[in-house]
This record gives C-alpha cells, sequence and structure tokens, in this order.
C-alpha cells in the first residue's frame, strides 16, 4: 500500500523488452536499504525489486514488468532517460499524508490542457468514460503516483472520438511541480490513472443493491 506522496523522482537508466520487460531505475534511495522483493510505486504502478545495487552513476533497482502491464499502463511508453515518480511502500505508523493508494493502475489518462491558476498549474485530463463514475469533484485521484484533488468533472464526446470520455482538472501546486515530474508535463501525454478504493467499494455496493 501507498499514500500517493512521491518522496523521489527517478530515471530509467537501462531497459530490456521482450514480450514483457525489465527496467534499471536510478534512484536517491540507498539501495542497501531496499530489500529483494520490496514493493516500490513507480509513476503509479506496484512493481517488485529483483535486482539492486549501487555503481559510479549511484543506487539502483530493477523490476520485472508483465506484457499486461506495459499494455494497460504507460510503462510501455517508457525509454532509456524517462523520468518517473518513486514512492517506498507504506510501513505502520508511517504518516498518511494523501489516500490510500494500491499501486494498480486502472486505466490511462490524458493531459489535454496546462493553464496557469494563481501560482498553481490547472491540468486538465479526459480519461475513459467507464472510470469516470469513480471520480467526483473534491475527491481524490491518483495520477502518475502522485495523490491529487478533483476539481471539477464533466462527461464530454471529444470531436472525432469513439466514445464519450471523462474530463476533469486538478489544480498542483508548485511544490508537487518540483519534486514530481509534474513540472516537465505537457498537453498530450499520458498519465497512470488510480481511482479511489473507496469510491471502488462504494460503487460495488451501490451496483449489490
Amino acid at each position: 500500500m501507498f499514500t500517493g506522496i512521491v518522496t523521489d523522482v527517478g530515471r530509467v537508466r537501462a531497459l530490456e523488452k521482450r514480450s514483457d520487460a525489465r527496467f534499471v531505475i536510478g534512484t536517491a534511495y540507498d539501495s542497501s536499504g531496499i530489500d529483494i522483493g520490496a514493493s516500490i510505486a513507480c509513476s503509479g504502478c506496484c512493481l517488485t525489486v529483483v535486482e539492486k545495487g549501487r555503481d559510479a552513476e549511484g543506487d539502483w533497482f530493477a523490476v520485472d514488468v508483465s506484457a499486461e502491464s506495459l499494455d494497460c499502463t504507460t510503462l510501455g511508453t517508457w525509454t532509456e532517460g524517462t523520468r518517473i515518480n518513486l514512492e517506498r511502500a507504506l510501513k505502520a505508523g508511517d504518516e498518511l499524508g494523501g489516500h490510500i493508494v494500491s499501486g494498480h493502475v486502472d486505466g490511462v489518462a490524458r493531459i489535454v490542457d496546462i493553464k496557469p491558476d494563481g501560482a498553481s498549474q490547472r491540468f486538465v485530463f479526459e480519461a475513459p468514460e467507464e472510470l469516470g463514475r469513480f471520480i467526483a469533484p473534491k475527491g481524490s485521484v491518483t495520477l502518475d503516483g502522485t495523490s491529487l484533488t478533483v476539481n471539477e468533472v464533466e462527461d464530454v464526446a471529444p470531436a472525432g472520438a469513439k466514445e464519450r470520455r471523462t474530463r476533469f482538472d486538478i489544480n498542483i501546486i508548485p511544490h508537487t511541480q518540483a519534486v514530481t515530474t509534474w513540472g516537465m508535463a505537457k498537453a498530450g501525454d499520458p498519465v497512470n490513472l488510480e481511482i479511489d478504493m473507496l469510491a471502488r467499494y462504494v460503487a460495488r455496493l451501490v451496483q449489490k443493491d
């Protein structure tokens, strides 16, 4: 489990793609304190450490990614040099600064607009309509591993699109832009989306009724 509070921005140092893939990720984390088999959220995807080490470039860890994860997340677009948000797994007694995050990506959203809003930047996203019912104003979502609060939500039918989409916007403050990959984001970028776990279970209970 995670909280959506990013604690490092890592970099893909190397990758090997077969039907699945192995990524070697450079990090500021002390690799001696990372256990083999530990879970680390990598831009919102919970991945298992299979190797680790330290060399002239610094600390690193390696993760294996299935073909399913490559197809259903943004991981299939990662290349050498890609910057990614990192968060280590929550420990009992840790401060819960964001919201409960599983690291299981539900789908891919896309940035459609970025504009200044005071000192913040307002990001507008589009997500698959089937996930829209789980996204609510003032509710939480996880985007690329970051716990964020939704401003407004609407269903739209973009020109030329085969299906309706859910559009929502979020303000990202300067601090978050500085310590995550959001400061490098641009319109058109895909992002990993995990809906709020509470919203998921509430919807399931309502469906049973």
